[in-house]
């Protein structure tokens, strides 16, 4: 039976939102379509042994490079020989050159030619010398956000009408923790009884510098989940910041369910998942009003500028202090959050794995 080969390439340290995606996907496929058979493409080391649930249920290929690594493109295409899958969906930015197969591929978003002060030249160039020519002879084309099927098209030439969107989505087990759940993983990581959730890396566009200024007007602690400790430190994000470690990714609806609510300033998002993921705790969320954010959160959390810190400030002390308003944002959030399902992601992306199927000889 012909092998549909899915990259987990990425899937390595702390999962951001993509490494989530691919093994969202990974996990659902093989049921929906028994009649197909399923691989998954692994960093060369593997996959990490801690994903628990997240666990692809089908057999996993070793890679022969690093994703993104200098010996990438030959090394994919001799993965992509030695598999000879059906079909290879490229979950992220990586899109094999040198392979002429069926292709579905990923796009989050334009993130590295929008934002170029972000990356290397040579980053920069390859996305623009092999994702963007690679992209236009795909068989298929997927995004996350209508903001990044107009980015992508803009910023690679790409025809919008070539590029399907479909949402991320939120999985069940982000729900709001009893209060004796919430209580224990506070204690249990040494938190206060009430806290403001942030996340991000210390990327510019993530915004984080703005919690420089709002964080200490506020009367409980801002507690940032960044990856890796010291990037407070970093940002110069010292007074009233607690800058927590990496969490086990079991943790996850805990650290959103167990805030009092998330501030998420990023003035670039593709999609904006941790937002969801914090509603769909009964976390209240307050977003920059800009690119993909607005789309995904609706009316159901609090939209302010991006670079408004007396909005920030103001609007952080209400949900604090406000109860009505904060319970109206946790059942708003709750049900928003509830319209976006993995299991929907992964139906409508099989559906477009049979249409380039149907139409590629093979």
């Amino acid at each position: 039976m012909a092998t549909l080969l899915i990259d987990l390439r990425m899937v390595r340290g702390r999962l951001h939102g993509i490494a989530r995606y691919a093994l969202e996907l990974a996990r659902r496929l093989p049921a929906l379509a028994p009649d197909l058979h399923f691989a998954a493409l692994a960093p060369p080391e593997g996959l990490p042994t801690d994903l628990g649930e997240l666990t692809p249920r089908m057999p996993v290929h070793r890679a022969l490079a690093g994703f993104l690594s200098p010996w990438e493109q030959p090394a994919l295409a001799a993965d992509l020989a030695r598999l000879s899958p059906r079909l290879f969906h490229a979950t992220s930015f990586s899109l094999p050159l040198l392979w002429r197969g069926t292709l579905v591929a990923t796009l989050h978003d334009a993130n590295h030619v929008a934002l170029p002060e972000n990356y290397s030249p040579a980053q920069a160039l390859y996305y623009r010398a092999i994702v963007g020519p690679r992209a236009r002879r795909a068989s298929a084309l997927l995004t996350v956000s209508e903001f990044s099927r107009e980015e992508l098209a803009r910023h690679l030439g790409l025809s919008p009408y070539r590029i399907q969107v479909i949402h991320n989505g939120v999985d069940a087990r982000f729900q709001p923790p009893s209060a004796s759940e919430a209580r224990a993983f506070r204690e249990r990581h040494e938190l206060p009884a009430r806290y403001v959730a942030a996340v991000g890396n210390a990327k510019a566009h993530k915004n984080l510098a703005l919690l420089r200024h709002v964080a200490p007007e506020l009367p409980v602690p801002v507690v940032l989940l960044a990856g890796r400790g010291a990037v407070a430190h970093e940002l110069g994000l010292h007074e009233n910041v607690v800058d927590l470690e990496e969490l086990p990714e079991s943790d996850m609806p805990l650290f959103y369910g167990a805030a009092a609510a998330l501030l998420l300033p990023s003035k670039y998002e593709g999609f904006g998942l941790p937002a969801l993921e914090a509603m769909a705790t009964g976390c209240p969320a307050l977003v920059a009003d800009a690119t993909s954010l607005p789309e995904v959160v609706g009316n159901a959390a609090v939209r302010l500028p991006p670079d408004d810190v007396q909005a920030w400030k103001d609007a952080t002390l209400r949900i604090l202090r406000d109860e009505p308003q904060r319970r109206e944002l946790i059942e708003l959030g709750r049900e928003r959050a509830a319209r976006f399902t993995w299991d929907d992601c992964a139906v409508r992306t099989l559906a477009t794995y049979r249409r380039a199927l149907a139409t590629t000889p093979g």
